[in-house]
């Protein structure tokens, strides 16, 4: 079945920027009115397949105290299956790009969605710690390629108006995703046995099978986007992404550099909060609720909320402008958490939401400004390869943390992760604003 409806099929609104209906442009809804018929049939496809993505990212997290305990692993051990996650993703997000800009988005998309829920199930049926690591790696494959495949198929239906709070719509849909795991979680966990719940959790992440479906029979590309990719010679290209430019023609060496360089700033700052601010709850304040709901749910909904604010002030200030100043608030975060007078642990429970919000609030701009940096023929190879290079190099900064804190403390380790803010708004400096830019 085509992904792409034949051009004679296209409506004349079909045909301007792909986007469909352009009327009703004010309003808090504004943003999913201008994306048309075609274009809310992939906002659909696309915040269903992050919001699984999520799901089946923390299936693991949220069972690994029994999966220690039912292979008999160590920290090390367990700690490696998010190392390799993480590194693994990178992979597989480069080569979803290149995908997306070969065959299309919509095909791109469900072989990221399919790869997944796939390697997801298998890990339920893992018979050692060895072949559970394979497989939550082939797993990372599919992890790592969705967002980007989603969020360009969205940016590329997206008015230049509203694409920022649209992709932070998007992205809103992981805390969703997250929310879903930690109520699943807690239901099989309640009524199963820890040896036999972990196994039943990961199979549940086959729930993104039904989201294929609709995929296949709802979802096509932009018309134009698709029309645009088709007929470069350059699609699908890791040389033309780190093309040097000249005097004639500028090329995408400079914006490729900078951009990983700000993706692994954010995602370094964003994978230490993540990592070990439950760790230094726990360790350092006591804070015996750590881990539970109570904390889940201040952390899951200043993460949700994060996400639409950031979307919306992306399009308000600039992309630039949003991402500095939630890099500032996410590393003054860092500091509250680690200086509040012991005792004080009312109130660093509470602090859990300002601190989702920040730490997800910065990557709302990241899916409208990195697509806006590349041109169609190669914005999913761009977008690909430097979100999720800086993934993988930002999961180098949860490892640095490790080590500090024998001799720092986790606490005084953990503003460690501010510096990773701090790259990222010098990243900033070699990267130019794009804010209403149209998608070339």
């Amino acid at each position: 079945m085509s992904t792409t409806p034949p051009t004679q099929a296209l409506t004349t609104e079909d045909q301007r920027s792909g986007t469909g209906e352009l009327s009703g442009d004010s309003g808090a809804f504004a943003w999913l009115r201008a994306l048309g018929p075609r274009g809310r049939r992939a906002f659909a496809g696309a915040f269903g397949g992050y919001a699984l993505d999520s799901y089946d990212y923390f299936t693991l997290p949220l069972s690994m105290v029994a999966l220690a305990a039912y292979f008999g692993l160590d920290s090390g051990q367990t700690g490696l299956f998010t190392t390799v996650t993480l590194v693994v993703s990178a992979v597989g997000g480069a080569l979803a790009g290149v995908l997306a800009d070969r065959i299309g988005r919509v095909k791109a998309l469900m072989i990221t969605v399919i790869t997944y829920a796939v390697f997801t199930v298998a890990c339920g049926f893992a018979p050692n710690y060895e072949t559970l690591l394979v497989f939550r790696a082939l797993q990372g494959l599919g992890f790592g390629g969705e967002w980007a495949v989603g969020a360009i198929l969205v940016a590329e239906y997206a008015t230049a108006k509203h694409r920022g709070r649209t992709l932070g719509a998007i992205q809103s849909s992981w805390a969703v995703g997250w929310g879903l795991a930690v109520i699943v979680y807690t239901l099989v966990f309640q009524f199963l046995d820890d040896d036999v719940a972990w196994r039943v959790m990961f199979w549940t992440g086959a729930l993104p099978a039904l989201l294929v479906v609709y995929v296949r029979r709802s979802v096509h590309d932009a018309p134009e986007a698709a029309e645009r990719r088709q007929k470069s010679a350059e699609k699908g290209s890791f040389a033309a992404i780190f093309k040097p430019g000249t005097a004639d023609r500028p090329g995408l060496l400079r914006t490729t550099f900078f951009a990983v360089l700000l993706s692994t700033g954010v995602q370094g700052g964003y994978y230490t909060l993540a990592t070990w601010v439950p760790t230094y709850l726990k360790t350092e304040r006591d804070l015996s609720v750590v881990g539970t709901g109570g904390y889940l749910a201040f952390l899951i909904s200043g993460a949700f909320l994060g996400y639409l604010t950031g979307g919306y002030l992306t399009d308000k200030l600039g992309r630039k402008r949003n991402i500095t100043l939630f890099a500032f608030l996410s590393a003054a975060a860092i500091l509250a958490y680690t200086n509040i007078p012991s005792g004080a642990n009312t109130l660093v429970l509470v602090l859990g939401f300002p601190l989702g919000f920040c730490m997800s609030a910065i990557f709302s701009g990241f899916g409208s400004f990195l697509s806006e940096l590349y041109p169609a023929a190669v914005r999913g190879t761009g977008q690909g390869f430097t979100y999720n290079t800086g993934r993988a190099v930002g999961a180098v900064f949860p490892t640095l943390v490790g080590f500090l804190a024998d001799s720092w403390g986790v606490g005084g380790a953990l503003v460690f992760g501010a510096i990773g803010y701090g790259l990222a708004v010098l990243a900033l400096l070699g990267l130019p604003e794009t804010r209403g830019r149209e998608l070339q």
